[in-house]
């Protein structure tokens, strides 16, 4: 659920970058903050997890092949 959360923050963090031109790093002191650093990476790995883990967790995808 974390990771999904995670998740969930980073593409509504594009949404508003593409909108808007603004980013939620910037709440933290922009982009070269520690903080804001901490928050992407943690987005990322959980982007990455979230795929590695992805067939087994998605029921469509565990069942094979519908051919």
């Amino acid at each position: 659920m974390v990771t999904f959360g995670l998740v969930i923050v980073g593409g509504v963090n594009w949404l508003l970058f593409a909108l808007t031109g603004w980013e939620v790093g910037q709440i933290f002191g922009g982009m070269n903050a520690t903080i804001s650093k901490a928050i992407y990476v943690l987005v990322g790995l959980s982007a990455i997890y979230l795929a590695a883990t992805h067939m087994k967790d998605c029921k469509t995808c565990s069942t094979g092949p519908t051919m």
